[in-house]
């Protein structure tokens, strides 16, 4: 079986985001299901012709990220956005990638390292979901999770 090729969307504005990528980056790469040369990771692989924020930028940098999701088999979201601010909203754009990747019939797994984690979820993620990894010690079975069988695991929470 060939293994999956992954969307890593998530927030990439500061140093706790981008461990957070990291972290899940390198979970995932020990995977033997997962192609540990095909994560694409949209803060790294960036349209660099045109400058960050431009017009030209935008469009270039929302089309790519669209075709990098049709692409891949799978879509792995991490949550968290402001956490070391206290704050547990999650990334607008993460969201919207979500959306988009069910809307295309893509298998999406959240990821949320917040330690409160009873914490609720928007329904229409959590209707969208096919597993989620929730709190440090959950986010490390990225590395196990069989991602050929796409196993259900759902994380009993209040939905709003």
């Amino acid at each position: 079986m060939q293994s999956k090729s992954v969307y890593l969307a998530g927030p990439f504005f500061s140093k706790g985001q981008n461990d957070r990528v990291t972290t899940v980056k390198r979970l995932l790469e020990t995977n033997q299901t997962i192609n540990s040369g095909a994560i694409f990771l949209p803060g790294k692989d960036e349209y660099t012709d045109a400058p960050v924020g431009s017009f030209e930028w935008q469009i270039a940098t929302f089309n790519a990220d669209i075709r990098q999701i049709d692409q891949a088999d799978i879509v792995v979201a991490i949550l968290d956005y402001e956490l070391e601010d206290g704050k547990h909203e999650s990334d607008a754009g993460t969201i919207w990638e979500c959306g988009y990747a069910f809307g295309q019939h893509k298998p999406v797994f959240l990821v949320r390292f917040d330690k409160q984690i009873e914490l609720s979820i928007n329904l229409m993620l959590a209707g969208s979901y096919t597993a989620m990894f929730n709190g440090e010690k959950d986010v490390q079975n990225l590395a196990s999770y069989d991602f050929y069988n796409l196993k259900n695991k759902y994380v009993h929470l209040d939905v709003i």
